[in-house]
């Protein structure tokens, strides 16, 4: 069981395993924002309050760590969700997809 708010690990596995490709531009944009947040979340709550569940979550998802190393990631992997959603509405409205 993981802490409260914090995404479970069937959800993380979930979200890695589905390629983008097969991924809706609001799914990419869902698993990106939750993940930011799990992120956030993880950078922020001390380690002695997380469950153990949680703290073997975050160890195997790679989450640990400090926030502004955080903070470095989760601005890229939004930048990278927005690129891949600006791309993929370029291809739809030139008739690539």
């Amino acid at each position: 069981m993981t802490d409260s708010g914090r995404k479970d690990m069937t959800d993380k596995v979930s979200d890695k395993m589905t390629p983008d490709s097969q991924k809706s531009t609001t799914e990419q944009a869902k698993d990106t924002a939750s993940g930011m947040y799990d992120k956030a979340a993880s950078a922020v709550q001390p380690e002695s309050q997380k469950s153990t569940t949680q703290k073997a979550s975050d160890t195997v998802s790679g989450k640990g760590g400090d926030a502004e190393s955080q903070g470095k990631g989760m601005m890229a992997n939004a930048q990278e969700t927005l690129g891949n959603a600006a791309q993929s509405v370029s291809d739809t409205l030139s008739g690539k997809k």
